[in-house]
């Protein structure tokens, strides 16, 4: 589950931000398609002819991982998400409406979040539990349970800011504000996010006791070498 949730540890321990957000090719499989419909939109005003270069740049991914006999998911992913929009969007002839299921998948991954939390078993547990070879472990401890609430609500805030920013905008009619602002708040904000969760969770290092000094060692004589605490 952690090899495939592509959440891995570097060397120094830390998250891989990088190969968290599916690598530079994941990066380029969930920006351009986005970043290619603002652009051609904003300097055009084609509607039509931005949805079909945007679903186009899609299919282009899809196609070469196919042939390099990669992993599609991330790319399916991607192109479902733009092939909703292109649809949405054309539909009603709104250039703002390719945003739309944007709003509808935030929405739904704070709900299953704050889900997660109420029954106790914290999304980001889950998933951060096993690339930290904790397992299921933490749920028996109380303060893991409490470090990996606040990561998940560190997920939901980052979700919840993309919304307050995002549909008021989308409300305004402003595409060109609403595309940059989802491009900006998309991996970049979701990487950041999920960083600060990472730091929030991390496991208290146990006091090691050979470390701690041994009050009046230096000093007690051989008779209290054998004593010993209760």
């Amino acid at each position: 589950m952690a090899t495939n949730s592509g959440l891995e540890r570097k060397d120094n321990g830390q998250i891989d931000l990088l190969k968290a957000a599916g690598g530079w090719r994941g990066i380029a499989e969930s920006v351009c398609p986005g970043l290619v419909f603002v652009v051609l939109f904003t300097i055009t005003g084609a509607l039509n002819v931005s949805l079909i270069v945007s679903l186009a740049v899609a299919v282009v991914f899809t196609v070469a991982r196919l042939l390099k006999r990669e992993t599609l998911t991330q790319a399916l992913a991607g192109l479902a998400g733009v092939v909703i929009s292109v649809f949405i969007s054309r539909t009603t002839g709104e250039a703002k409406d390719y945003y739309v299921p944007g709003f509808f998948t935030n929405a739904a991954y704070m709900a299953a979040m704050l889900i997660s939390i109420l029954v106790k078993w914290p999304v980001m547990g889950v998933i951060f539990g096993y690339v930290r070879n904790e397992g299921l472990r933490w749920r028996q401890d109380a303060g893991r349970m409490r470090a990996y609430r606040a990561a998940t609500w560190m997920l939901i805030a980052v979700m919840g800011l993309r919304l307050a920013v995002q549909l008021p905008l989308y409300l305004a009619d402003q595409v060109g504000a609403l595309g940059a602002t989802r491009l900006i708040m998309g991996l970049p904000l979701y990487a950041l996010g999920l960083w600060l969760a990472w730091l929030i969770s991390r496991p208290v290092a146990a006091e090691d006791p050979a470390a701690e000094p041994a009050s009046g060692s230096s000093t007690a004589g051989p008779a209290s070498a054998g004593t010993t605490t209760p």
